[in-house]
């Protein structure tokens, strides 16, 4: 299983333990803000760096 299959699944996985508790939209939130807000918690050379290795995986 891939690095990125494995992400997904956990997401898919935290969608529906948190859609238990809570309803879709909160869910929904959670599951994208919570990335977002990681990445822009980052400084402009860690966004580089991030982006750069994202790149070399993609094989440009």
């Amino acid at each position: 299983m891939s690095k990125k299959a494995k992400i997904a699944a956990g997401g898919v996985v935290a969608w529906l333990v948190l859609l238990i508790w809570l309803p879709w939209w909160a869910a929904l939130l959670i599951v994208l803000g919570v990335p977002a807000a990681a990445y822009l918690a980052l400084d402009p050379g860690q966004r580089r760096r991030l982006r750069r290795v994202t790149r070399k995986e993609l094989g440009r």
